[in-house]
C-alpha cells in the first residue's frame, strides 16, 4: 500500500477525480480558450520571490483557495477584498468555465487560476509568500480506503507551513465528521498549526461575511452540518 507522504507528493491524480461533467456552452468553452490563458498561472516559469507581482498594483495580501467548485466564495471574497489577490485552483473543467464567466460579468481583476493539480502550485509558490489558505468543502472521498486521497496529509500540511508567512491562516471547511476530526488530528500531530477554537460556536459558526455555497446548501438540506476550522501558522 502506497503510504500517504508518497501518496501526498504523487502528481495530478492523487487528490481529485472526474476532469469534466457535462458539455460546455460555446461561450463557456470561449472562456476556457480564450480568458483561461489571461488568469493562468504560468508554472513553467519561476515563481516571482513575491507573488504580488502577479496581480495588479496595490494589492497587499496573497489568498489561495484549492478547490473551488463553483467559485461562489472565491469570486465573492475578491469583490470583498479588492486589494488581495486571489489565486485559485480547480481542476474540474465546468466549475473552470463557471467561474470565468463570473469574472468576465464582475470585472474581477485579482484573480489568477490553475487548472489542475494544487500541489503543482504549492511546490512552485516561494516560501512565506501566502497571507491564508482556503480548502473549503474538499472531496471527502468518504470510503476508508480512499483516505489517503484526502487533501489534508502530512505532505500537504508541510506545504501549506512552507509557504504560509508567520501567523498566516489555514481556513477549513467540512460538512462530513470523518474529514473534520481527520483534519484536527493531523494539525495537530503536525504541530506548526494552532487551532483557533475556544468554545462551541468558533467552529460551529461560518466565517464572517460568508457567502455559502451550493455544497454547504446541499449539505443543509441533506441534514448535515458544517464545522469552520481556523489554524494559524506557527
Amino acid at each position: 500500500m502506497t503510504d500517504e507522504a508518497e501518496f501526498g507528493d504523487r502528481q495530478g491524480k492523487a487528490f481529485f477525480g472526474r476532469r469534466k461533467g457535462k458539455p460546455l456552452r460555446a461561450r463557456q468553452a470561449h472562456n476556457l480558450e480564450e480568458m483561461l490563458p489571461h488568469f493562468a498561472l504560468d508554472l513553467a516559469s519561476d515563481a516571482p520571490d513575491d507573488l504580488r507581482a502577479l496581480f495588479p498594483e496595490g494589492t497587499t495580501q496573497i489568498r489561495l483557495e484549492i478547490g473551488f467548485g463553483g467559485g461562489e466564495h472565491l469570486a465573492h471574497r475578491a469583490a470583498e477584498f479588492a486589494h488581495t489577490g486571489f489565486i485559485g485552483v480547480e481542476p474540474f473543467v465546468n466549475s473552470m468555465a463557471k467561474l470565468l464567466g463570473t469574472i468576465e460579468q464582475q470585472g474581477l481583476t485579482n484573480i489568477r487560476l490553475h487548472d489542475d493539480d494544487a500541489v503543482e502550485v504549492l511546490d512552485w509558490m516561494p516560501d512565506g509568500s501566502v497571507d491564508h489558505i482556503d480548502l473549503l468543502y474538499p472531496d471527502p472521498w468518504p470510503k476508508k480506503k480512499h483516505w489517503k486521497r484526502r487533501f489534508v496529509s502530512a505532505a500537504n500540511l508541510d506545504r501549506f507551513h512552507r509557504v504560509l508567512k508567520p501567523g498566516g491562516r489555514f481556513c477549513f471547511a467540512s460538512d462530513i465528521d470523518t474529514y473534520v476530526n481527520w483534519t484536527l488530528l493531523h494539525c495537530r500531530k503536525h504541530g506548526g498549526f494552532a487551532w483557533q477554537a475556544r468554545e462551541a460556536q468558533d467552529w460551529t459558526s461560518p466565517y464572517d461575511n460568508w457567502p455559502s455555497t451550493r455544497y454547504e446548501a446541499k449539505a443543509r438540506r441533506e441534514g448535515r452540518k458544517s464545522a469552520y476550522l481556523t489554524f494559524l501558522k506557527v
